[in-house]
């Protein structure tokens, strides 16, 4: 038995090498998401944000998440740039919801294979996500798992804080019986449901380069449109002295699921489905999967992605404020007593 050449890290998978490149080539594209709070910048140990600004009575909001069964399209399609704008998203999105401003996002990406180019553009798409969201992407980690994923795999979570005045923080306790709903639009599937979307898909014969004339895409590319970041509007709307009561981030559990988390045990949000323009991927995957409407509605935004809870008399305003910022608002329901 002849004698075994040493083993080295890069032979057993993992190329430090590779690493270091990867960090050379999102260096920047992150750094240009700070601002003077972020101290030392990208390469260090940990992120360093200096919160001397933070105000009087600074209450932190934090929020992990990540993009799911999305990123199995992505990976199918080779196409990497949009995924991170789905992962900010998610986690800006779970904090502006508590009346927190967004202030900094760290990523968490797991590779099989450790590819420079790769790794660049899903960190694009992140910085394009901090940046529609007003926030810094403080830092990261990019971990090499040769044995545990398949070389051209990967996954994709975040980790965010902001921050909120103690005495504007936004939730249940604020909603009141006669406030209305207010609904904002989805870009589309956003970034969930996508097993069930797939599936149903996939068990029709839709496969990701089949164009539907009803989609004016491929379906996907329609699977693809990265999810809206509501941040940066949200917290405007705010600052502008809207009285908002409550919001509710339409993730995983759809409205049903979702709006019960921003109303008190006493009373119910009452939902006109009839209110609003569903974009037509929801209906291809409901008509591909035979599937049934209470189960869409657990399990699809169906084209609400962001729910505001407010009295009717500001309603008004919050529409005009936010159709200027390109967001058509429309009234889905309102807030009624419980009933026994």
């Amino acid at each position: 038995m002849g004698e075994r050449p040493p083993l080295t890290y890069t032979a057993a998978g993992v190329d430090t090498g590779a690493a270091d490149l990867a960090v050379a080539k999102v260096k920047a594209m992150a750094e240009g998401t700070h601002g003077p709070q972020v101290l030392g910048g990208i390469g260090g140990f940990a992120g360093l944000w200096d919160a001397s600004t933070l105000g009087e009575r600074p209450v932190l909001a934090a929020s992990a998440d990540g993009v799911g069964t999305k990123l199995l399209v992505a990976q199918a399609l080779g196409r990497h740039d949009t995924v991170g704008i789905d992962l900010v998203a998610m986690v800006v999105d779970d904090l502006v919801v508590t009346g927190a401003r967004p202030l900094f996002l760290l990523d968490y990406l797991a590779v099989g294979k450790l590819v420079p180019e790769r790794v660049a553009q899903i960190v694009s798409g992140i910085v394009r996500g901090c940046e529609q969201a007003g926030c810094a992407l403080l830092g990261g980690e990019t971990a090499e798992h040769p044995d545990a994923m398949a070389p051209d795999a990967y996954d994709l979570a975040g980790f965010g804080v902001g921050v909120a005045d103690r005495g504007r923080l936004l939730g249940p306790e604020r909603v009141r019986a006669g406030d209305v709903l207010l609904g904002l639009p989805a870009s589309g599937l956003h970034s969930n449901g996508y097993s069930l979307a797939r599936r149903a898909l996939a068990g029709a014969g839709l496969g990701h380069e089949k164009y539907l004339d009803e989609l004016g895409s491929t379906v996907g590319e329609a699977l693809l449109v990265p999810t809206r970041v509501y941040a940066a509007d949200l917290v405007a709307l705010t600052d502008s002295g809207v009285d908002v009561h409550a919001m509710c981030h339409v993730t995983g559990g759809g409205l049903p699921g979702n709006i019960v988390r921003s109303v008190p045990a006493d009373l119910i949000a009452r939902i006109d489905y009839s209110a609003w323009s569903r974009p037509a991927i929801f209906e291809v995957v409901r008509e591909a999967g035979r599937i049934a409407d209470t189960e869409m509605a657990h399990a699809f935004n169906l084209g609400i992605g962001m729910v505001l809870l407010l009295p009717a008399a500001e309603a008004g305003r919050a529409v005009e404020f936010l159709g200027g910022r390109g967001l058509e608002a429309v009234v889905i329901g309102e807030v009624a007593p419980a009933t026994r």
